[in-house]
């Protein structure tokens, strides 16, 4: 049967779909996150990483669950079109756009940050914006290679730092103590909505559902081992940076994966971590790239974004107009505006897209159910209680930007040729 030509080719096999998902979440979050959620709860950040592990897991569920019943581009925006109808898809889907192009921005950031001189930053993360839109732009089974061989690297790396730290340095157990443990409840959510952040890269299997081989299958499996994968990877190193450098020394820290190994007396070692660091980042921004572009593309089919962008390249198959278009925004933002500061305003727009997945799995019926309804209300709650830890500033800018979104959807529908609106 021949392949429709604003369709997707399905490349994408089990193990190319967890590698994206670990490519998502193992990134630059595992050698930054720890330090603003160990300020926010010291020793408690076990407790928040612990939470927000569970709200990960309920919101993965859903994910899973609704992209083997609706298993084309676009995720929770498809989803929450399908399942609550099309205002709530757009909510979810604008969202990611805005919130995911933001997180781009600071990958290529972080890149630059680990791999360059202050004075080079910019301009190297524009090249790493440049050259992975280039790798995307040529297919998703390069994208899938690429991430599998930074995964490697990554998952390497952060073997030898804790290895290095452990034996090294000067480990001691009652630095996870309760006595540690800082900002009571609030602190403890605050470091739940920090961390939440470095795991919600397993959307990014689900928004590529039009590119999975067997996807009723192979994207909820992807999901969930790629996010256990993930729970373990951040396991391990919280609590290695939490024995080695304490609380006090891992929230005041600016690398803190390369400070523990530095602490241990191995500053030969650092060189090792900051490759890793800079390769993490690069694999995040390439699945960032890739997820933007696939729901970007779900938007301009139904006209909730411009139309040119849901073009699909006749030879490679591939969104090429929303990835070119997704490249030049990120490219200015890196060279004027400093974004590492954004995991809030990102994460707002995260959980907003993970509430409206909850809500639209909630709906579904006995035929398509593999999980508990429970779960569905665990992510939706968790999803809101996260929202308000987060820094007022990044509320209020959300709240801005969602409005802004939602006054140019009514004004297309009240003003422009009617489209399933």
């Amino acid at each position: 049967m021949s392949v429709p030509h604003d369709a997707l080719a399905r490349r994408l096999g089990t193990s190319d779909a967890i590698v994206i998902g670990l490519g998502s979440m193992i990134g630059a979050g595992v050698f930054t996150a720890f330090a603003p959620a160990a300020a926010a709860a010291g020793a408690g950040l076990l407790v928040g990483l612990a939470l927000a592990a569970v709200v990960a897991y309920a919101n993965a569920t859903a994910s899973a669950q609704l992209a083997a019943q609706y298993p084309a581009s676009g995720g929770t925006y498809l989803y929450g079109r399908e399942r609550l109808g099309p205002w709530w898809g757009f909510v979810a889907g604008w969202g990611f756009v805005v919130g995911k192009t933001a997180s781009c921005a600071a990958m290529a950031l972080t890149f630059a940050a680990y791999a360059v001189p202050g004075a080079w930053q910019r301009p190297a993360a524009v090249a790493a914006v440049v050259g992975l839109a280039a790798v995307n732009y040529r297919g998703v089974t390069r994208t899938a290679q690429l991430t599998r061989v930074i995964v490697a690297v990554v998952l390497a790396v952060l073997a030898f730092a804790v290895a290095v730290a452990l034996t090294h340095g000067d480990p001691e157990a009652a630095r996870l103590g309760l006595d540690h443990a800082t900002g009571g409840w609030y602190g403890t959510l605050q470091s739940a909505g920090l961390l939440f952040f470095a795991f919600a890269g397993y959307a990014r299997i689900a928004t590529m559902g039009e590119e999975v081989r067997d996807p009723a299958r192979t994207i909820p499996r992807a999901i969930l081992l790629a996010l256990l994968g993930a729970v373990v990877v951040y396991a391990v190193v919280a609590v290695t940076l939490l024995l080695v450098l304490g609380p006090d020394a891992l929230a005041a820290s600016t690398a803190p994966v390369a400070d523990a190994v530095s602490s241990a007396g191995a500053g030969w070692a650092v060189p090792v971590v900051r490759v890793g660091a800079a390769l993490a980042a690069l694999g995040a921004l390439l699945a960032l790239v890739a997820g933007v572009g696939r729901t970007s593309l779900a938007m301009a089919r139904e006209h909730d974004l411009p139309p040119w962008l849901a073009a699909v390249h006749p030879r490679f198959r591939v969104p090429h107009h929303a990835e070119v278009a997704l490249a030049a925004v990120v490219s200015v933002l890196v060279l004027t505006v400093d974004l590492r500061g954004a995991i809030g305003f990102s994460s707002f727009g995260v959980l907003v897209y993970y509430l409206v997945a909850n809500v639209s799995a909630w709906t579904q019926t006995a035929p398509h159910r593999r999980f508990p309804r429970a779960l569905q209300v665990v992510g939706a709650v968790g999803c809101a209680a996260l929202v308000v830890t987060l820094p007022r500033s990044a509320v209020v800018w959300g709240v801005v930007v969602f409005a802004v979104g939602l006054l140019l959807r009514l004004w297309r529908v009240r003003f422009e040729r009617p489209r399933r609106v």
